[in-house]
């Protein structure tokens, strides 16, 4: 078996045995300031990484906050006149609807706190409470809204960050273009995002593991969990990756849109189960602000979502929650 580790809790796992008669292609590359691979199986045996990368550029060219010319840092900035694509629009509409069912806790208008933090393009800056309340009163998607294709603020300092699911709905937008080449089984992983479309050529269920939630921003993590996953999208968003450390206290890069801190809490990773990569990526971000017990909640709100959650209990133990769908296709070994 070959492990390739992936960012944010997920690993995949896949069986480098071939066919005679077909090999598996694999693509890989660097993509939104983190990494992909991509493995499908093609009759035809064509190579699609030139048109990959370039629906990537251009994904990225609408919704990355690191490119100064990108559609969404343009709007950051307040330019005038600025169109925007069917990509910023799905995330727009996406993040609206996420945001009116968490209730709040998912909300990518934290923009500007996750740069006072230093987990965006701009400066990190000195974690002061007078800095975060100054910011506050321009935190919330309710002050910015979609007119046509072009985007409104009630307050011009007002700043959008898709980062939370754009990985997700990029993983998506590549699994349609592979669908659309007639391609029956592949694997698509952008950042750690997955989604699994049909079975390997000997028709078994495609593998994902997910990592133990212990803090590691450079190496791979032991398996927590072994899901078959087909035709379904999986990500996981933990406070274990990405992090700081300043004056002795860790501010992790979820950021409670009611607070301007960071998440605290004892929900350590959530792994949310979707037919869509954005949807699965956007409320994994929304459980884990939401923390255990309000997540449960809505999670049962939700059947259209199921969910593997891992918490600490009070003596600092692991634990887990799932949600029924996932009996018939998780476990703790992998055989």
């Amino acid at each position: 078996m070959t492990r390739i580790r992936l960012t944010f809790g997920i690993l995949l796992l896949f069986s480098t045995s071939i066919y005679s008669q077909q090999e598996p292609i694999k693509i890989e590359g660097e993509a939104q300031g983190t990494t992909y691979h991509i493995t499908y199986f093609d009759s035809q045996n064509r190579n699609l990484k030139a048109e990959i990368e370039k629906i990537l550029k251009d994904f990225d060219l609408s919704v990355s906050t690191y490119l100064p010319n990108s559609i969404i840092s343009r709007i950051n900035s307040n330019q005038k006149h600025v169109i925007v694509d069917k990509y910023f629009k799905t995330c727009f509409n996406k993040a609206k609807e996420v945001w009116k069912n968490t209730g709040g806790a998912f909300d990518p208008t934290v923009y500007p706190l996750v740069n006072v933090y230093g987990f965006g393009p701009g400066k990190k800056q000195k974690i002061e409470k007078s800095k975060i309340d100054s910011i506050l009163p321009f935190v919330g998607f309710q002050l910015i809204k979609l007119k046509g294709n072009h985007v409104v603020k009630k307050d011009p300092r007002v700043g959008l960050d898709f980062n939370a699911f754009a990985q997700g709905y990029s993983v998506d937008v590549i699994s349609d273009f592979l669908k659309s080449k007639k391609i029956n089984s592949f694997i698509v992983e952008i950042g750690g995002e997955v989604y699994c479309y049909g079975n390997d050529p000997f028709g078994k269920i495609w593998l994902v593991g997910i990592e133990k939630p212990i803090d590691n921003k450079e190496s791979e993590n032991p398996l927590k969990a072994i899901v078959k996953l087909k035709n379904k999208a999986l990500s996981t968003s933990g406070n274990y990756r990405r992090f700081i450390i300043e004056d002795g206290v860790k501010y992790t890069h979820h950021i409670d849109p009611k607070t301007g801190y960071p998440t605290k809490n004892n929900l350590l990773s959530a792994s949310i189960f979707a037919k869509k990569c954005i949807t699965s990526d956007a409320n994994a971000t929304g459980v884990l602000v939401l923390g255990l017990e309000k997540a449960k909640i809505y999670l049962q709100k939700h059947p259209e979502l199921e969910a593997y959650l891992i918490y600490s209990d009070g003596d600092g133990k692991y634990q887990e929650y799932e949600t029924p769908g996932l009996k018939s296709i998780l476990s703790e070994t992998y055989e």
